[in-house]
């Protein structure tokens, strides 16, 4: 066990956390040189392509005689959970730091998270070899933030290969050998599981006390199932099988398991034959934070989505999803997503992998909706909302969200933050001009643009994490919008009271030039129950039914026209509004 190093490596998104694995790969000869390419560690497109780790990945490589178990984590924050877990299973971290940006939201954030777990910190500069790095100014805050030793903090280009030798060195100086009994009664940690469409789900643990052989009984102690250990393994960039895996090792289990939800992540194994006496601490199911409907485009794809999300979530166990009907889009299902880019991506995966389009309704959060009777219900669905007259009171979702940005940007970030009903906790600076800000803001307010108009407003330079912090009592109504009377269910919306009309008032305008005319008026009503609070009409298409009279008597025009006009009366009985897929992305882009 003295010869084993398990590490992660946490940082911001885009500061070098795929690049630095691939040279670290490379170094150890883990990956041939024929095998070797950029983001080695990303299997999938969509991650090569965007530049973003999706699903964590595990390595091991050998060094000097050591052996190093690399368990990369994800950079965003939707998948925070994944990365805590990813920490816990380690002894150390690699903090990198881009030398050009400094130091970011999330780098602090995930730090904070390897704090917690009493991991040793090895700070990183990256990017060194560019023009506009400023070594000596990121330094100082790494010093800052750390509080360690200037000759501590190593520099490096993940791009070269230049100082990642020296990394590895500090990894097996630094950072201690794992703690456990190989002799104690079984006790591994998940961190993760993929899903093979051959052999069924597999299972990456750490295994903390004890030692699994092939073919051990083995229990998972959340969910309480026992399976067979048909192959345990060390994981190199295939799967490498082994006969056992002893304490402090990382490795994988496949036990043709074929359900995604009786692999949690977080979850412990055990034996069944000498189980240890409690779990590992920390576990939780992965809690979707936004959710939105996703409708198949022809209503005989329903089965094929059903079978499409099925597999989708052996894949990514952090995916729900359940079915719901719509008056305005038929069947489909109501999926529970981390967060807007975690929705992003399975849209994407399910056009590219499995060729599905969808429809996606407006995405909104969870809500807490306490009736008059005492009860409670957690409502995802606006539709799904009780009757006015029994709802007591509407809780909502906070988040205590961080926004690190340079003096200049200070104004405007308040004034978007403010606007979006946030309250400010705390702001102070970090270092030179860069500030912290803390706000306490509702979560379905940054659910939509939040993200891209912070971005915007402070042309790229503030950057933003957040994390649960609660539910509070909101003053909420629930935006319907009416064509022609009939309400279309999956353009309702639940917003604040104080912006429920100028917001009902936008979606009216902007139906009104996304709605094809048709050959009858159709009138676009936002409504808060019985009450109308806006109005547009598309007006109609009309042919000219008088082209065909030249002079004669007036009687003769009349008539004409009140045949039109019956007839248009009828057409807009039977006649139906299609509501285009533009209509339900444009709001969603409602400025």
């Amino acid at each position: 066990m003295d010869k084993i190093r398990n590490f992660c490596i946490i940082a911001h998104i885009d500061h070098g956390k795929s690049t630095l694995a691939d040279r670290m790969l490379e170094i150890t000869q883990t990956v041939d040189v024929r095998n070797m390419e950029n983001q080695v560690l990303d299997d999938m497109d969509l991650e090569k392509e965007r530049g973003i780790t999706i699903k964590s990945h595990a390595i091991q490589m050998q060094h000097k005689g050591y052996t190093l178990n690399l368990i990369d984590t994800p950079g965003h924050v939707d998948f925070s959970y994944e990365v805590s877990r990813s920490i816990a299973a380690c002894e150390g971290a690699v903090l990198v730091v881009d030398a050009t940006q400094g130091v970011q939201a999330q780098t602090i954030s995930n730090l904070y998270m390897a704090i917690e777990h009493d991991l040793e910190i090895i700070p990183v500069l990256n990017k060194c070899d560019m023009d506009n790095a400023m070594p000596e100014r990121v330094e100082d805050e790494i010093v800052d933030l750390l509080g360690c030793k200037r000759e501590e903090i190593l520099r490096c280009s993940a791009k070269t290969g230049e100082g990642v030798p020296e990394i590895l060195d500090a990894i097996v100086e630094r950072i201690p050998a794992p703690k456990g009994d190989p002799e104690a009664p079984l006790q591994c940690l998940v961190f993760d599981s993929v899903f093979n469409s051959f052999r069924g789900i597999i299972a990456y643990f750490k295994v903390v006390n004890g030692t699994m052989h092939t073919g051990d009984k083995v229990r998972f102690v959340n969910t309480g199932k026992e399976y067979d250990a048909d192959e345990i393994g060390i994981l190199k960039l295939d799967m490498s099988p082994r006969k056992e895996i002893s304490a402090g090792n990382v490795g994988y289990i496949i036990s043709g398991i074929k359900t995604s939800t009786e692999v949690k992540v977080g979850d412990t194994i055990t034996h069944v034959a000498r189980p240890c006496d409690k779990a590992i601490d920390g576990f939780e199911e992965a809690k979707p934070m936004v959710f939105a409907g996703v409708y198949p485009i022809e209503s005989e794809d329903y089965e094929d989505l059903r079978a499409s999300l099925e597999k989708l979530q052996l894949n990514d166990a952090s995916l729900t999803f359940q079915p719901e009907s719509s008056m305005a889009l038929g069947f489909g299902f109501r999926c529970g997503f981390l967060g807007l880019l975690h929705m992003e991506i399975i849209q994407e995966r399910l056009d590219r992998e499995f060729d599905m389009d969808v429809i996606t309704t407006v995405p909104n959060v969870s809500y807490n909706v306490y009736t008059k009777d005492g009860g409670m219900v957690e409502v995802h669905n606006p539709a799904g909302m009780p009757d006015l007259t029994e709802i007591d009171r509407i809780e909502e979702p906070y988040i205590r969200a961080s926004v690190i940005t340079t003096a200049d940007y200070i104004g405007p970030i308040m004034t978007l933050c403010l606007g979006k009903r946030g309250e400010l906790v705390k702001q102070e600076y970090i270092s030179g001009n860069r500030m912290e800000l803390l706000f306490d803001m509702p979560l379905g307010e940054i659910v939509i643009d939040f993200y891209d108009k912070l971005k915007s407003i402070s042309k790229g330079y503030a950057s933003f994490d957040w994390h649960m912090n609660g539910f509070r009592p909101s003053n909420l109504v629930k935006l319907d919008i009416l064509l022609n009377g009939e309400q279309v269910d999956a353009l309702s919306t639940l917003t604040h009271r104080d912006n429920a009309v100028d917001f009902g008032r936008r979606m009216c305008e902007k139906l009104k030039e996304l709605l094809p005319r048709q050959q009858f008026d159709i009138a676009i009503q936002a409504a808060i129950g019985a009450k109308i609070i806006a109005r547009e009409t598309v007006k109609q298409v009309r042919k000219d039914v008088l082209a065909k009279c030249y002079g004669g008597d007036v009687s003769r025009k009349r008539k004409l026209l009140e045949k039109q006009k019956r007839g248009k009366k009828r057409m807009k009985q039977i006649g139906n509004v299609e509501v285009p897929q533009k209509a339900f992305l444009a709001v969603l882009k409602l400025d």
